[in-house]
């Protein structure tokens, strides 16, 4: 079922693979202006955000939804917490990186500014503290930047979600679909156990393609997963709707 496309356009520059000359795929379709459509499932798109979108992240976006069948509910309902904002600002967008027609979204700003950066570590650790979390699962690689210390804050022990072959000794697999082709992340072995609870962390979700992934890794070996957490959604893309109706909590929203 057709859910989304890419637009091919020399005068429309919506994403980096621009040209003039149709693309070698026998799904695409004419398109006005010298341009093509290739259709493809929206779990495909790359993680950041494309032109239509606003380039700046927006509050009041603390917000959770404890199931796909549930509305996003405000974390704030009554007021806005003023460490979103200060986070938000705190956040560098970089358009045409690291391709043409890409927004992306730097955290490495975030990381500078020592109190936005506390800021975000607390929000998520009041959150999670008392919540009988014994992992916390980051997912490669700035889910590394933001999951140890959530771990230490709330007693869990960290648990790095890799890329192939990063990993010594024996390692679980799960592989997923990326927008051309596959992937696969891994986690060793021992370093969960049936029964426990788990916290995924991420800076960024998209297409939920990684976080649906990891949280497929850890239900493998009896791991309950309580919810996934990241800094940033970009909703558009709809990646909570690919978690299985797991909880998503996210602090900032692009739109």
């Amino acid at each position: 079922m057709l859910q989304r496309a890419l637009i091919f356009s020399s005068s429309n520059p919506i994403c980096s693979q621009l040209s003039t000359t149709a693309p070698p795929d026998n799904t695409v379709f004419p398109k006005r202006n010298g341009g093509w459509i290739i259709p493809f499932s929206s779990y495909q798109l790359p993680a950041f955000r494309f032109r239509n979108y606003r380039r700046t992240l927006l509050p009041p976006l603390c917000s959770a939804s404890d199931s796909a069948a549930n509305r996003p509910n405000m974390a704030s309902q009554d007021e806005q917490d003023p460490r979103i904002s200060n986070i938000s600002s705190a956040i560098r967008v970089i358009p045409d990186f690291p391709k043409p027609g890409i927004i992306f979204q730097d955290i490495t700003t975030l990381l500078l500014d020592t109190k936005a950066f506390r800021d975000t570590i607390d929000l998520f650790v009041e959150r999670y503290r008392g919540k009988d979390i014994s992992v916390v699962a980051g997912i490669e690689a700035r889910g590394f930047i933001f999951g140890p210390p959530i771990a230490l804050a709330i007693g869990a022990k960290f648990v790095p979600m890799r890329k192939p072959n990063k990993l010594p000794g024996e390692v679980l697999s799960e592989e997923y679909s990326l927008e051309y082709g596959k992937d696969t992340m891994e986690m060793h072995v021992d370093a969960v156990k049936a029964g426990e609870r788990a916290l995924i962390i991420d800076d960024l979700v998209a297409t939920g393609g990684t976080l649906s992934a990891a949280i497929r890794l850890l239900e493998c070996v009896g791991v309950h997963v309580v919810e996934c957490a990241c800094v940033i959604e970009l909703p558009e893309l709809k990646g909570r709707e690919r978690l299985g109706g797991k909880p998503l909590f996210v602090l900032l929203s692009s739109t």
